[in-house]
């Protein structure tokens, strides 16, 4: 199963870079349900030993991150008529190359770490792809206006992290990544009713015009 799981961690690396390069909102949803697809079918293959809680997590994260998370951005996304970020902070050509730049410094990290003392088979590979997806999340969240393109870069930030837990160690704790989940998907929850209603009042969802706005001075003139 060693070159299948090889396969798999690749398709993180390609997925992220995908979704540093893609403008429209639907594509890079649909790359996020692939990871989390991804995400279910790792503590099948990449775990040392077997035992209830990698198929429990491979049911959750199937399901919550392949299918549920996926879903209510696509409906949040059809709700405020938005489908692509036209004008990021940081071009797409140069998003690629700090990307690249990301992940070249994710295998450098990871090797100055030297391999987790309790680690699981294919870590050398996997550790490197969640520093990226780490990384890549939190640009996406910077680099990126729209508010529903930071969501996503949100739930690559927590994929990350859970990509993380499973390659560091052959058990972890259940709770503690449900609780993961669960917080992500109340957050899911507060920005698509929160996106909703800014396209109701305005005629965009850029979350950096928010900071335009002005209050009303003493008199209840608007100021220009």
């Amino acid at each position: 199963m060693t070159q299948f799981n090889e396969l798999l961690l690749a398709l993180f690396f390609v997925s992220c870079l995908m979704m540093a390069v893609s403008c429209r909102l639907l594509h890079c949803i649909r790359l996020v349900a692939m990871q989390g697809i991804l995400l279910g079918i790792l503590p099948l293959t990449i775990s040392g030993t077997f035992s209830l809680e990698h198929p429990v997590m491979s049911a959750v994260n199937f399901l919550l991150k392949g299918i549920a998370l996926p879903a209510l951005l696509y409906m949040a996304m059809k709700k405020a008529d938005v489908k692509r970020e036209l004008e990021p902070v940081v071009g797409y050509s140069f998003s690629a190359a700090i990307i690249l730049i990301l992940t070249l410094f994710s295998f450098y990290i990871t090797n100055k770490m030297g391999t987790p003392v309790h680690s699981a088979p294919l870590a050398n590979i996997a550790i490197p792809a969640s520093f990226t997806m780490v990384m890549t999340g939190l640009f996406i969240i910077i680099a990126r206006k729209k508010a529903l393109t930071q969501v996503i870069g949100f739930l690559v930030f927590e994929n990350g992290i859970t990509l993380f837990g499973a390659a560091a160690m052959r058990e972890h704790p259940v709770i503690v990544e449900l609780g993961i989940l669960l917080d992500v998907l109340v957050l899911v929850f507060i920005m698509g009713i929160t996106v909703f209603q800014i396209s109701r009042a305005f005629s965009h969802v850029d979350a950096d015009r928010l900071n335009q706005l002005d209050d009303l001075p003493d008199n209840g003139e608007v100021r220009s």
